[in-house]
């Protein structure tokens, strides 16, 4: 298996990244990061605002950006939990998966539209009338495409994906 200097984790919106990633940051003793977060920290909006504003091409540019300015803070020993449009761009997949192992965290619908309650202020990158189903079928492929690793998130509690994934990467802790 190839060095592990982080974790990436990768999913769609509502799979459990953030919360599975702060949870297996603080198992491990590693930081944790959030892409969203330095999104939203470089274009001092937050990520439905950016949206709306800038529209989806912008917005992807900027998710670019973000990921870049991640990797440039964090080379090593973090869980970076990613924001779920990320496959969108193969630049900044090609500079995750070079900062780590790839984790993919696979929620089925009925379970993310569970989670997600307001899809329209979560800040969900697509195209202009495209259906969430519609967006989970397109993006999914892209996540199996650039994943190391799968984790069937809803099968399991949170703790017991942070085990899966330790147990996957066989880290001493």
């Amino acid at each position: 298996m190839k060095n592990i200097k982080n974790i990436i984790l990768i999913g769609m919106p509502g799979a459990g990244k953030s919360t599975t990633g702060v949870i297996l940051a603080k198992t491990l003793g590693y930081l944790f990061c959030d892409t969203d977060l330095i999104l939203q920290e470089i274009e001092g909006k937050k990520l439905q605002n950016l949206i709306d504003e800038s529209g989806f091409d912008a917005f992807k540019e900027a998710e670019e950006k973000a990921v870049a300015e991640t990797l440039k803070r964090f080379k090593e020993r973090t869980v970076v939990a990613t924001g779920g449009s990320v496959v969108y761009s193969s630049d900044s997949m090609k500079l995750l998966k070079e900062s780590g192992i790839v984790i993919y965290l696979k929620v089925g619908l009925s379970e993310l539209k569970r989670r997600i309650k307001n899809i329209r202020v979560r800040g969900i990158a697509g195209r202009p009338g495209q259906s969430f189903e519609c967006l989970m079928e397109e993006r999914s492929k892209l996540y199996e495409k650039y994943a190391d690793f799968t984790i069937e998130g809803d099968k399991n509690t949170i703790e017991e994906n942070v085990e899966k994934i330790i147990d996957i990467l066989n880290i001493k802790y």
